[in-house]
């Protein structure tokens, strides 16, 4: 049985807009930006197969390559299952979902190779594919770490009824659960959806933590401003904490490469809120009272 996969970092950076930046196209330029991530004790990294359709892995699988001890020191989660258009080989071209067997097998050994690694520490289902045949999808993911390929398997925005379905045909535990989750979607709190993640034993990974920029926002935004400064804080870090302050702790995705950023998102790792702060934030996330 595998564990729920602890993640010993205050935030995981995402790659999805690695081929965005010209410089990583130069793998020495790309490895060091790596190294001094991991020397700030950042050293988890999201991946999608979809990312700049496969580019994204195979650019950072190119820095690994030339870097074989930083490879060592890196912990990596990707995610398959999505099929884009211009890689939909029927007469329709449409982008579709396959958690069939043998796909997820081709993903997982394509995603490995791009990677430039032998083992992926956890493999996320993108989304939930409505012709999912749970016993064959559980038994190709099983057999992934079975084979030592993948650490851990877990999903990305499935529905509590689709993952355990999920679940229920496999021998080894879900790892983990990546859903959309911020002070401007704060939703999946109050309909049942988080409390069934933290339920079943998920590690939650929270996508778009700042809402695409939408927390700095209006109210909102105006809001986390005059806290941040109260705090001595930034809002970017303020939004974060108050993830953290969650039961389960979810751990972020943050989308940026900015490294003045990712230095200031570290020095407000340890902020922590008190409830009516916490609350406080959430009125006007919500535009109004807590009832």
């Amino acid at each position: 049985m595998t564990e729920t996969p602890v993640f010993d970092v205050p935030f995981i950076l995402g790659t999805m807009r690695l081929h965005e930046r010209p410089e990583f196209a130069d793998p020495e330029t790309l490895g060091d930006w790596l190294q001094r991530r991991v020397d700030q004790g950042l050293n988890w990294f999201d991946h999608a197969d979809i990312y700049a359709d496969q580019q994204c892995e195979q650019r950072f699988g190119d820095a690994l390559r030339r870097r074989p001890a930083l490879r060592a020191q890196i912990h990596l989660v990707t995610k398959g299952g999505i099929v884009l258009p211009r890689r939909d080989r029927s007469a329709f071209g449409v982008k579709h979902y396959d958690t069939s067997a043998d796909y997820l097998g081709a993903s997982i050994d394509g995603s490995l190779a791009r990677l430039g690694v032998e083992r992926l520490d956890h493999y996320l289902l993108h989304r939930p594919d409505p012709l999912m045949d749970a016993e064959a999808t559980g038994r190709a993911l099983d057999a992934a770490i079975d084979a030592g390929k993948v650490g851990t398997v877990g999903v990305s925005n499935f529905l509590p009824e689709q993952w355990r379905r999920l679940q229920a045909a496999m021998h080894h535990r879900l790892g983990a659960h990546q859903l959309k989750l911020s002070l401007a979607h704060p939703d999946a709190l109050f309909d049942g959806f988080y409390d069934a993640i933290v339920a079943d034993g998920l590690a939650p990974m929270a996508w778009s933590p700042l809402g695409g920029g939408s927390v700095f926002e209006d109210v909102l935004g105006s809001a986390l401003s005059q806290l941040a400064e109260r705090l001595d804080s930034t809002t970017a870090g303020l939004a974060l904490a108050w993830l953290r302050r969650l039961p389960g702790r979810p751990i972020p995705v943050i989308g940026t490469l900015n490294e003045k950023r990712i230095e200031s998102l570290l020095a407000n790792g340890n902020l922590e809120l008190d409830r009516p702060t916490w609350f406080a934030l959430l009125e006007e996330a919500r535009s109004h009272r807590v009832p």
